[in-house]
């Protein structure tokens, strides 16, 4: 400022008053463009400065929608495995559920098998016992052969002696246990719910226990090896039918003679029939 008056001075000493009106108008004019440029340089190093900052969090916006875009891949890439994982495992579960009804429909058409093997089998026992009697009846259960007999046919009321004319019948199941030297022979003995006492029998238990002894013993009589034998008594406890009245009672004094083979030889007994079933036998 001091070397501007200074100029104006010296100018003043040395120029008229009109050139130095218009050096001092030309400086003011040059002034107030400075002014002027001043003012915009400032705005425009503001307008730098605010462009910089938006630069900046653009910079953060992008780094972060980078960082979005790789969770984003990383997890379509993770969706992708498992749902490829996930079709893998519901094309395991289809396999299993077909395998499964593959086993159902081989388990029921067993069961029909088993179903005309058992008709086989009981068809063949009744006629290797040859008896069509109500009284009589045999069946297989789960691979077990049960030939139940009533016990007017065995014994008299209140008795554990054989009659008489159970042998024949007793020769008959005897047959059939001797067709089968392997298979266990089990004399299982019921009886109803009317107490019983006489000396030396004490009750019930200890009447169908007898009546099994008995029949074991006629059976062995007809030359039934006696290592497949058994006898058991089951008392009143396992009834058809309730014991309240003559007919049902009677239906529960019963003794079931058991035959048991082992597995396989049930298996050998079953791949006969169905032999004998194929051929039409």
């Amino acid at each position: 400022m001091l070397l501007g008056v200074c100029s104006m001075v010296f100018l003043a000493s040395c120029v008229s008053k009109k050139d130095y009106l218009a050096l001092e108008a030309q400086q003011k004019e040059t002034q107030d463009l400075l002014n002027t440029a001043t003012v915009k340089l400032n705005s425009c190093l503001s307008d730098v400065a605010a462009a910089n900052a938006r630069v900046e969090t653009m910079k953060d916006q992008l780094a972060d929608l980078r960082r979005s875009n790789e969770a984003l891949i990383k997890s379509s890439q993770d969706m992708t495995e498992l749902t490829s994982q996930g079709a893998k495992n519901i094309e395991a579960s289809l396999e299993s559920l077909k395998e499964s009804n593959l086993k159902i429909s081989r388990l029921q058409d067993a069961l029909t098998r088993k179903d005309s093997v058992t008709l086989a089998i009981v068809t063949s026992l009744k006629k290797s016992v040859g008896i069509n009697d109500p009284d009589i009846e045999i069946n297989v259960e789960k691979g077990v052969v049960f030939i139940s007999i009533a016990d007017k046919l065995l014994f008299q009321s209140g008795s554990y002696n054989v009659s008489s004319k159970a042998n024949e019948i007793l020769a008959k199941v005897a047959k059939v246990i001797n067709s089968k030297p392997d298979f266990e022979a089990m004399v299982e003995s019921h009886t109803d719910n009317v107490s019983y006492s006489r000396p030396p029998l004490l009750d019930n238990w200890d009447l169908s226990v007898k009546r099994a002894t008995s029949v074991v013993r006629v059976l062995e009589s007809l030359d039934v090896n006696p290592q497949q034998l058994i006898a058991a008594g089951r008392s009143h406890y396992v009834p058809l039918v309730e014991n309240d009245t003559a007919e049902n009672k009677a239906k529960n004094r019963r003794t079931r003679i058991v035959v048991m083979p082992k597995i396989d030889q049930f298996y050998e007994m079953v791949e006969s029939e169905m032999k004998n079933l194929s051929e039409g036998n």
